[in-house]
């Protein structure tokens, strides 16, 4: 394989970011490393900030893209973990593998994955799943991991809990299918009535409109007859805060995911202090915690909700759909050349 040529989208952040499909050279994994076949990438929200100027990106037009899919087609030496012809998704965190995350977790944007080929250390593979193809497998790495690490690893998730999920994004849409399937009662908030009814299809016992019902903490309240959500996922961020801290119950836990809204975190100290509440900084999980996830979703026969599947030649459409808010995941097939299917 060395000397041959693949395809790879560059970007170029800015206030108008632009795409240009490239060709380069194959990589050539070393020790340790596997050259990865990528048969599909999940984009995640972060992907766009970094094309925004939110996130530092690396000089140079980067290669977006952290969520892949795909096949070892090659390894390097002192590898073992892999081998030839293994189906994998890669874990967000080369080093993380269990236990207290390491000094520079989450340090620097896994990125490099938009594209027919990339070298990844081995360590940081994970087998796919059985039960699903290339597209379903690559929203696992950050959407899934990141719900399962909040609810299950870390928020000890169980029958007769009840879970506030706020919105339905791709770590949205797996959390409600992973309450569900543990036995939870679920209520999503969102300001769309199109994607709440979407959500109630997908097994959420209460939805809430958010625009019309901008104190959604109330709601929550009557619905648990005064108790309040065992677990809320907080992905606005802001004043918003404040919202999920009335509306947890006594003990119970705040997951701080997303920032959609607002980098900034306002909320009185009061509500945590009397609620003996946990406020928790989620950002993905170990590999371990992956390794987990996959096993549940084979046990489960999970299907994650792809709201878009892009062809590899699409993937400017593919950024522009996650733009606008999917429900669930957008990803690009690396194999498909046309758009292959998307939500209106």
């Amino acid at each position: 394989m060395a000397g041959e040529s693949m395809r790879q989208w560059e970007a170029r952040p800015g206030q108008a970011p632009t795409f240009e499909l490239t060709s380069t050279a194959q990589p050539t994994p070393g020790p340790g490393e596997a050259l990865v076949r990528i048969d599909a990438v999940s984009l995640n929200y972060r992907d766009i900030a970094m094309l925004d100027g939110e996130l530092a990106a690396p000089s140079g037009p980067p290669v977006p893209g952290s969520d892949i899919a795909g096949e070892v087609v090659a390894v390097g030496p002192q590898v073992t973990r892999v081998a030839v012809g293994d189906r994998v998704i890669d874990a967000d965190n080369t080093d993380w593998i269990d236990g207290r995350p390491p000094q520079d977790a989450n340090a620097v944007p896994v990125l490099g994955r938009l594209a027919e080929f990339a070298v990844i250390p081995a360590a940081q593979l994970v087998r796919a799943p059985t039960s699903l193809d290339a597209a379903g497998a690559s929203t696992l790495p950050v959407a899934g991991s990141t719900a399962w690490f909040a609810l299950v690893e870390e928020g000890r998730l169980h029958a007769g809990q009840t879970i506030v999920v706020q919105g339905t994004g791709g770590v949205s849409i797996f959390a409600l299918q992973l309450a569900r399937a543990h036995g939870a009662r679920v209520i999503v908030t969102s300001s769309s009535d199109i994607k709440l009814k979407r959500a109630m299809a997908l097994g959420a016992d209460h939805v809430i409109n958010r625009v019309l019902e901008p104190e959604w903490q109330r709601t929550v309240l009557e619905i648990t007859g005064g108790r309040g959500a065992d677990h809320v996922l907080e992905m606005a961020g802001g004043d918003n805060l404040a919202r999920s801290l009335e509306a947890v119950a006594l003990g119970g836990r705040v997951s701080l995911i997303g920032l959609l809204d607002d980098a900034q975190m306002r909320a009185p100290i009061v509500p945590l202090l009397y609620k003996r509440a946990t406020l928790a900084a989620i950002a993905v999980g170990h590999r371990r915690a992956l390794e987990d996830l996959v096993r549940a979703v084979d046990n489960l026969s999970l299907k994650p909700q792809i709201d878009g599947l892009y062809g590899f030649s699409d993937v400017p459409q593919a950024f522009e759909h996650l733009r606008k808010g999917p429900f669930g995941k957008v990803v690009v097939s690396i194999a498909s050349e046309a758009s292959t299917s998307h939500a209106a």
